[in-house]
């Protein structure tokens, strides 16, 4: 359940919700409203100081990381594990890198006509 929090805060930044120094709610109004334990939230928030996504302050709480690029660099860790497993996918069925790179490209120009 932390890592779904986790993967939530993230989220949060990664599309603009929550910026560079955002106060974050408080570990007992975020498991008031989640429906989950404070263990569970204090572990979620430890594991997003540790990777330098959050700082808290003593007394005054936690908020986002005042780190250059917090959104790009989240947004970046997100895609490389998403095009690693389509890489690793891709190599499994036996294509080479231009032809995944080929049709990764195909796709994107799919996707844009949408």
């Amino acid at each position: 359940m932390y890592l779904q929090i986790m993967a939530q805060i993230k989220q949060k930044v990664m599309v603009g919700d929550w910026l560079t120094g955002f106060h974050l709610p408080s570990i007992r109004e975020l498991a008031a409203s989640t429906g989950v334990s404070v263990i569970t939230v204090k572990r979620a928030y430890l594991e997003l100081e540790r990777e330098g996504v959050i700082v808290t302050q003593q007394g005054k709480g936690s908020f986002i990381a005042q780190t250059d690029n917090m959104q790009t660099k989240l947004q970046d860790e997100e895609l490389d594990q998403l095009l690693t497993q389509v890489a690793e996918q891709a190599r499994q069925m036996g294509l080479d890198e231009p032809a995944t790179v080929q049709r990764l490209q195909q796709v994107y120009q799919r996707m844009l006509k949408k």
